[in-house]
C-alpha cells in the first residue's frame, strides 16, 4: 500500500517500511562486524599489536556510547528520517576511509567515525521499529534478533570476501557504500513516525544533547541484579569481535579467512536464534535457559581453547551464542517488567551503557595482557572471567525468582508485549 505525504513523495506501508527499517539495522551491524575478519590481515601488512588491535576495536564503542548518549534521542524533536539520513551518510564516509586506508590512524579514525555514526542512528532504528511494527512480537523478534543477525552476516560476509574475493581489503566496504546508499534511497518513501517538535529554547536543545544516565529508585535494585548477566553477555561478544580471528589464527591454526569469519559468526548467529526462541518466554525462563546455555557453552569452547580443538571451540560458540541471546533477551524483559513506561528510556539508556562498557574494557584489557602472558593464557583467563559473571548473574537470577512476588496480569501481559521496547527506546525519552 501506498501513501502520499505532504511533499508529494509516495509513501510505502508501514510493513514494508518495518522491513527497511530492519535491514538498515542489519546493514549497520554487518559494517560493525566486518572488519573483524580483516585484523589479522592488518596486524600483518602494519605490524600492530593485539593491544592496538583492541583500542582499534575499543574507540568504535566510545564513539558508539558518545553518540547515543547525546545525539540518540535527537529524533524524537526533529523526525526519525533526518537522524538516519544523516547517520548513513557518516556511515558511508567511514567505510570509505575502511576501503582507503593506509595504517593504524586512519582505521582508529574510520572506527571513531562508525560508532558516532551507529550511536546516532542505533536509538532511531529501535524507535522507528516499534512505529512501525506489524505486532508486538514481530517487533520483539526484529528487534532482539536483526543486531546479533547483522553481526553474523558481517563476520562470514567480510570473511567470504576477504579470502576469495578481488580487492581483499576494499570490496567488504565498497559493497556497504552502496548497501547505505540503497536502504537512504528506501528510507525516502516510508512515513515518518516522529512529529518534528523542534526545540523549545537553548536550554532544552542542551538538555536533549547532554549525557545523562540515571536509574529510577524502584529499577535500582532489579538492575544491579542484573548486571552480571549484562556483562557476561556482552563481554562474551567483545571476545570475539576483537581477538576471535587471532584466537582462531594463532590458537586454531586456522588461516582460511572464510572460516575464521564463519566462526565468529557462529557466535552472533547463535545469539540471533537464542534472541527469537526466546521472545514467547517468560522472564525467570529466559535467564534460566540463557544463563545454563551462556555458561555450558563457554565451558565447551574454553575446552577447545585449552586444547586448540576446533570443533569443541566451534560447538561451544554456538551454545553460548544461543545463551547470548536468550540472557540479554531476558534482561530486557526482567526490566521491562519493573519499569514504568515514562522510564524505559531512562532505563535502557543506562543499560546500553553498561552494556558497551562490558563489550570494550575488558576486551583492551585482554589486548594488553596479551602481549605479555600470550593470546592463549590471555584467552582462557577472558573466559574463566565471563564463567565467574555467569555463576554470579545465575545466582542473582536465582535470588530474584525467590524473592519476587507473583506480577499482576497487566504486567505479565505487558512483559510479553513490551520486550521490544529495549534496545528501541535506549535514550528517546529526553
Amino acid at each position: 500500500m501506498l501513501l502520499a505525504n505532504q511533499m508529494g513523495v509516495r509513501q510505502i506501508g508501514h510493513v514494508p517500511a518495518f522491513t527497511v527499517i530492519a535491514a538498515t539495522t542489519i546493514a549497520m551491524m554487518f559494517g560493525a562486524a566486518a572488519p573483524s575478519p580483516l585484523y589479522p590481515v592488518y596486524q600483518e601488512l602494519w605490524g600492530f599489536s593485539s593491544f592496538t588491535l583492541t583500542v582499534i576495536f575499543a574507540v568504535y564503542v566510545i564513539a558508539l556510547l558518545g553518540g547515543l548518549l547525546t545525539v540518540g534521542s535527537l529524533s524524537d524533536h526533529v523526525g526519525r528520517r533526518p537522524v538516519l539520513f544523516g547517520g548513513l551518510a557518516v556511515l558511508t564516509a567511514s567505510m570509505a576511509m575502511f576501503a582507503f586506508a593506509d595504517g593504524v590512524p586512519m582505521l582508529i579514525a574510520a572506527r571513531v567515525l562508525q560508532g558516532l555514526a551507529a550511536g546516532a542512528v542505533t536509538g532511531t532504528l529501535s524507535a522507528a521499529l516499534v512505529d512501525l511494527q506489524p505486532t508486538p512480537r514481530a517487533g520483539s523478534i526484529a528487534s532482539s534478533a536483526s543486531p546479533p543477525g547483522g553481526l553474523a552476516l558481517g563476520a562470514v560476509g567480510a570473511g567470504i570476501l576477504v579470502q576469495y574475493a578481488p580487492m581483499p581489503r576494499e570490496l567488504v566496504f565498497l559493497i556497504l557504500i552502496a548497501a547505505f546508499a540503497i536502504v537512504a534511497v528506501l528510507i525516502v518513501f516510508i512515513p515518518e513516525t516522529s512529529p518534528r517538535t523542534g526545540f523549545i529554547s537553548r536550554a532544552h536543545l542542551w538538555k536533549v544533547l547532554r549525557p545523562n544516565a540515571s536509574l529510577p529508585p524502584a529499577v535500582r535494585g532489579v538492575f544491579f541484579a542484573s548486571t552480571p548477566a549484562i556483562l557476561a553477555t556482552w563481554s562474551l561478544g567483545g571476545l570475539y569481535l576483537s581477538l576471535g580471528s587471532s584466537i582462531t589464527a594463532r590458537i586454531l591454526d586456522i588461516e582460511n579467512h572464510m572460516v575464521a569469519g564463519l566462526i565468529i559468526g557462529s557466535f552472533f548467529g547463535s545469539g540471533a536464534i537464542g534472541s527469537m526462541a526466546a521472545s514467547g518466554w517468560s522472564a525467570h525462563r529466559k535467564l534460566a535457559v540463557g544463563l545454563s546455555t551462556l555458561g555450558s557453552g563457554l565451558v565447551v569452547s574454553l575446552i577447545g581453547t585449552i586444547s586448540a580443538n576446533v570443533p569443541s571451540y566451534i560447538v561451544g560458540s554456538m551454545i553460548a551464542g544461543f545463551g547470548f541471546g536468550a540472557t540479554f533477551v531476558g534482561v530486557m524483559a526482567t526490566l521491562i517488567a519493573v519499569t514504568a513506561p515514562a522510564s524505559r528510556g531512562q532505563v535502557f539508556s543506562t543499560l546500553f551503557i553498561v552494556s558497551y562498557t562490558g563489550f570494550s574494557i575488558p576486551a583492551v584489557v585482554a589486548g594488553f595482557a596479551a602481549i605479555h602472558v600470550g593470546l592463549r593464557p590471555t584467552a582462557i583467563g577472558y573466559s574463566v572471567f565471563v564463567l565467574a559473571l555467569v555463576i554470579l548473574a545465575a545466582g542473582a537470577a536465582i535470588w530474584r525468582a525467590r524473592t519476587d512476588r507473583p506480577a499482576p496480569p497487566e504486567t505479565a501481559a505487558a512483559d510479553a508485549d513490551m520486550v521490544t521496547a529495549a534496545a528501541d527506546t535506549a535514550g528517546t525519552s529526553r
